[in-house]
């Protein structure tokens, strides 16, 4: 079998920013035979996060990261089919993810390294697997819970960087469920700054690039702030860290602005910001979900109910194509987009970046071959969830692409 994979070609140094010619696309022959405990995969989405800078390097400066290797396929998060299986705990047509997916369009993995997830706790959008209803959100949700303290009834104010970023806009719309009467998001684009507030619920919005911080969190935060969730780290927080209250708490999440440098994690803090956080008695410890995984079960429950019923909304932008990996880090300089393989809609801001696969197949298995269709009236990516004069429905794989899905839907069922 011919499969394509994405080797890394080369490191950026510890101070410089990723380019594609970091990344080599490969044809390699795959040996589907399998042994016991093995399976054949095929692969859906690929996640790309901001940790990953790190794996770039020699050393990740993170015990619990191993670097990518020069010359072999990179990996990370992902969600595919079993195609084949010699592994009691799967069989062909499961669905699973793993947080060590090899880049490449089909794989023969072990079964111990595969989780199986049920389509119906996305509603079929299986990229949110990988983001919303994963490791993404679960370290929103988590770390909001266990070093936010966020009172109900007590007025808190929080603030959140990178907040149209993968983490931070699930982390936002979490602060304001669990409680707080305002949520301000810091974020790099007026276009980024208008989908947090109308879309998710923020109460207002800072664009760092446009607007001076300072004089813009006062404004917004005239209680000072009670709970900040920390992604960049660098001036920003520096500035946040200055106007927040006594007793109030920093949730570690990421320093993406320092992830280029060749500093330790978490990166040093100035002078002045080490005296605001001993003067004002804030807590700034550092967060890794893996630490609450006991937990980790309820909390995708909830946030799965939360997803289903509107409460969480789930931004994703779409990238084509797996030799486009690499301009992907590019683009999003990791603050998270999404990528797929399929020819779905483009979103030009947030959240996470994946890639879909699979366009080449040659039907789609929707299910629902007896629903009455009267006329398709659009297709979104993720799940490709089509809307319809019936509702909205969803498919549980997007097989092929939009395009060509919605010319097959609507030749075979529509009678307009």
């Amino acid at each position: 079998m011919q499969v394509q994979r994405v080797v890394l070609n080369s490191r950026p140094g510890k101070n410089g920013a990723p380019v594609p010619e970091n990344f080599r696309l490969e044809e390699i022959t795959l040996a589907p035979d399998l042994k016991d405990g093995e399976v054949l995969v095929r692969t859906l989405y690929l996640s790309v996060d901001p940790y990953m800078r790190c794996r770039m390097n020699e050393d990740t400066g993170a015990d619990y990261l191993t670097p990518w290797q020069i010359s072999k396929c990179v990996d990370g998060g992902g969600v595919g089919l079993i195609d084949s299986s010699r592994c009691n705990n799967f069989a062909a047509g499961d669905v699973v993810i793993s947080f060590n997916w090899p880049w490449q369009t089909h794989a023969v993995m072990t079964g111990s390294d595969l989780q199986k997830v049920d389509p119906q706790l996305v509603d079929g959008h299986l990229s949110y697997f990988l983001g919303a209803v994963g490791i993404t959100g679960l370290t929103a949700l988590l770390g909001i819970r266990e070093k936010g303290h966020i009172t109900k009834r007590a007025n808190h104010t929080m603030v959140v960087s990178g907040a149209a970023g993968a983490c931070g806009s699930i982390a936002g719309q979490i602060g304001r469920l669990d409680g707080c009467v305002r949520v301000v998001g810091i974020c790099g684009s007026d276009e980024k700054c208008k989908a947090i507030v109308e879309d998710l619920g923020f109460s207002t919005a800072i664009n760092y690039h446009l607007e001076d911080v300072p004089t813009r969190l006062k404004e917004s935060c005239p209680d000072g702030i009670d709970v900040y969730f920390d992604n960049v780290g660098g001036a920003i927080s520096d500035a946040v860290i200055a106007q927040m209250n006594n007793g109030s708490h920093i949730i570690l999440c990421g320093q993406i602005s320092q992830y280029n440098k060749d500093v330790p994690y978490p990166p040093p803090l100035s002078e002045e910001t080490q005296k605001n956080l001993q003067s004002k008695n804030i807590t700034r410890e550092r967060f890794t979900v893996l630490n609450y995984m006991s937990k980790a079960d309820a909390a995708l429950c909830e946030l799965s109910q939360w997803i289903k019923s509107g409460r969480i909304k789930v931004l994703e932008t779409v990238v084509n194509g797996i030799e486009n990996m690499g301009g992907i880090y590019e683009f999003q300089h990791f603050c998270n987009c999404i990528s797929c393989c399929g020819q779905f809609h483009f979103f030009p801001f947030s959240c996470r970046c994946i890639l879909l696969y699979d366009e080449r197949r040659k039907h789609w298995q929707a299910n629902h071959k007896n629903i009455p269709l009267k006329k398709i009236t659009s297709v979104s990516s993720g799940g490709c969830a089509l809307t319809t004069h019936h509702g909205k429905l969803t498919l549980l794989l997007p097989v092929i692409s939009a395009i060509k899905l919605l010319n097959e839907l609507q030749s075979k069922y529509c009678a307009d």
